[in-house]
């Protein structure tokens, strides 16, 4: 089954070493957090778009969901990625 394409957030992302349900369905969500990182884009602005999290009503939680989500995108680029490869679901 495919990965949904906009998915709900959590207000943080995983962050153990081990690929999660949540990773699966959220690898187009790590696509677009990488992609707007390499771009630039405000950080506010793919909170909302990307996470559904408004940084004007709750600042800290945006940024909190932003900066795991970010991280966690980043972790996939570099190792999560390699535990895709082997997954069978």
């Amino acid at each position: 089954m495919p990965a949904p394409l906009n998915p709900p957030c959590a207000d943080e992302a995983p962050a153990g070493p081990v690929l999660t349900e949540y990773d699966l369905e959220h690898i187009v969500t790590y696509l677009r957090m990488m992609d707007a990182y390499h771009d630039a884009a405000d950080w506010r602005k793919v909170s909302r778009i990307v996470l559904h999290f408004d940084p004007d009503k709750d600042h800290g939680r945006a940024r909190r969901a932003y900066d795991s989500h970010l991280s966690r995108a980043s972790w996939m680029t570099t190792t999560g990625y390699k535990l895709l490869l082997k997954y069978n679901g």
